[in-house]
């Protein structure tokens, strides 16, 4: 990795930034003698190292490559085993997972969920599509998660639920969450999309909520390329999901159907994948623990924050998520760390901006940290050196100015 920069490596861009658009002067600061750009270092890609062709070609030869087959049970019982709990079932994708969850629990027009803004529109949208109105609520500075202050502040009359998403990878603060929710009697949904491996006071988040789902999209800490896992805190309440997944048929009378329901169904294959990947979760999130331990030590001392591990929660580290401290410079980074073929991403928009959720209404921490922040190439197989990489490139985006305007 060079230090030291050249005039033929030197290039100038117009940038936005969240407030107006600044003119930057920036370098690719990796680049072979023949100035060829570095290999590309992605945001995120699977770890596929374990038996997942094996798993699949079982289901090929069997021909159970549907939402029958042995391995979607044998990948329910491994998930329930792991996060420590005894109600689940497995969807097709994280998002109808939070879907099957509150139309099981069944919400009128009027109801309002409580939500955080900062989180993925998925959140919100399925609360939307459940008929219920999501209220918006902050996150905390230091944890990025939803406050549970605002949170007693904005129950009224119509709250008849708390979300609780597990952003990043960081836990909610359970307790104060669960307090809350005892004492004006209201369902907690935790959104644990990006929490596997997640935990609160040496529980794993899913169990503490009436409901919790889970994501296994490709960019999940473990993947079945699509799906997701709805977990319950009662047979009663996963029976009733379960009926509605899977198009609230019957169980004594063929093809007779008594709601409206869905085919909300995961696949043998996909469960395949699933279990595979199971398999060999503690080698990745034991493999994500350290490339979080290697950015916090090669960003030290620079003007950003990691968003890092609390007291009695162990962070999964989903993303290696940093916040800079002028939200000016967000912006420049990206584009400089794009310019050594290194990919980031944005925060999240706070939903109560988004055009079709929008509120007149502010939410000062989460639109802070939304303005600030961006997330790292985080996935399992990241190396030492790949992480020297990007923290080089980061420290001369600041040594060479560009963040000066």
């Amino acid at each position: 990795m060079r230090d030291t920069l050249r005039d033929e490596d030197v290039s100038a861009a117009t940038v936005a930034s969240p407030q107006k658009r600044t003119q930057v002067t920036y370098v690719n600061p990796i680049s072979s003698p023949r100035g060829a750009p570095s290999e590309f270092i992605p945001l995120y890609r699977p770890y596929l190292c374990g038996k997942e062709k094996e798993y699949v070609n079982q289901c090929l030869d069997s021909s159970w490559i549907s939402s029958r087959g042995t391995f979607v049970e044998r990948f329910e019982a491994k998930f329930a085993a792991l996060i420590g709990t005894a109600h689940v079932t497995s969807v097709c994708n994280g998002t109808v997972a939070l879907h099957l969850a509150l139309e099981t629990l069944g919400f009128a027009a009027g109801d309002e969920i409580i939500v955080p803004t900062l989180t993925y529109v998925a959140s919100v949208n399925t609360i939307i599509q459940a008929g219920a109105t999501p209220v918006f609520v902050d996150s905390r500075e230091d944890t990025w998660q939803i406050d549970p202050e605002d949170v007693r502040r904005k129950i009224t009359p119509r709250t008849k639920a708390v979300m609780a998403v597990h952003l990043y990878g960081q836990a909610c603060e359970m307790d104060a969450l669960v307090n809350i929710c005892e004492e004006f009697d209201l369902w907690l949904i935790e959104d644990c999309a990006e929490a596997f491996g997640t935990y609160y006071k040496d529980r794993h988040v899913g169990t503490f909520g009436d409901f919790a789902t889970f994501s296994f999209f490709g960019n999940k800490t473990i993947t079945t390329g699509e799906g997701g896992m709805v977990v319950a805190k009662s047979k009663n309440l996963l029976d009733r999901a379960y009926h509605l997944k899977t198009q609230a048929v019957s169980p004594h009378r063929e093809y007779w159907h008594d709601a409206v329901g869905y085919n909300y169904r995961m696949t043998n294959i996909c469960a395949a994948i699933g279990l595979a990947q199971l398999e060999n979760a503690s080698p990745i999130l034991e493999k994500k623990r350290q490339i979080a331990e290697w950015y916090q030590h090669g960003l030290e001392g620079l003007p950003l924050r990691l968003l890092g591990e609390f007291p009695e929660t162990t962070n999964s580290y989903w993303m290696c998520s940093i916040v800079v401290d002028d939200p000016d410079v967000r912006q420049p980074l990206r584009d400089w760390l794009k310019a050594a073929n290194i990919e980031t991403r944005p925060l999240f928009h706070p939903c109560h901006t988004l055009p079709h959720c929008k509120a007149d209404e502010t939410h000062p921490v989460a639109q802070s940290l939304s303005a600030r922040g961006l997330n790292l190439p985080s996935f399992p197989e990241l190396s030492p050196e790949g992480v020297t990489t990007v923290c080089t490139v980061i420290r001369s985006f600041f040594r060479s100015g560009a963040n000066e305007r």
